[in-house]
């Protein structure tokens, strides 16, 4: 199973760890809202050594910001060309495509969607990128589904009971 081989999780920004929306302020500034549930979803899969990395189209100082605050080390914004960034990705950590996961929303991430080992679509996503994602979430972009699919991830590699145990969910 392909999940079972997953060593990093690449994100999408807007639509997955965002529900697509941008506050734009007076002074132009940009701002968006992310989930406090998809941000404990990546800390549990890096707590379970798996890597998480941002790729985004556009660049937004507040997803800079929230990534650095989770830890993400992979902060790749303003790259319109993702196939070409995945690529680098990949070389940087020594991966193969089978070895990585992505989580897109619309047509930009489909050709990552169907290239990545395994891959995710938040439940309110494009259907063309619904379509080629390995699997749909029941949550809604920056509403758990980054949460959603990271245990999925790792509840196939048998990581999750060990997380549960960890964060103190499991009675003693």
């Amino acid at each position: 199973m392909a999940l079972r081989d997953i060593r990093l999780l690449v994100l999408d920004v807007d639509g997955v760890l965002t529900d697509g929306g941008i506050a734009v302020h007076a002074d132009g500034s940009q701002s968006v809202t992310f989930h406090v549930r998809d941000g404990a979803g990546i800390k549990y899969l890096q707590r379970a050594g798996i890597e998480v990395a941002i790729l985004s189209g556009r660049s937004i100082p507040a997803v800079e910001h929230r990534a650095r605050e989770l830890g993400i080390q992979d902060i790749l914004q303003g790259h319109l060309a993702k196939v070409s960034t995945w690529e680098t990705l990949l070389k940087k950590h020594g991966l193969r495509d089978a070895q990585a996961a992505y989580m897109g929303d619309d047509l930009a991430d489909v050709p990552l969607l169907r290239r990545a080992g395994w891959s995710a679509a938040p439940a309110d996503a494009t259907e063309d990128a619904r379509n080629a994602a390995r699997f749909v979430t029941r949550a809604a972009g920056g509403r758990g589904a980054v949460r959603e699919a990271s245990e999925k991830i790792l509840r196939a590699r048998g990581l999750w009971d060990g997380i549960r145990e960890t964060w103190g969910a499991l009675p003693r």
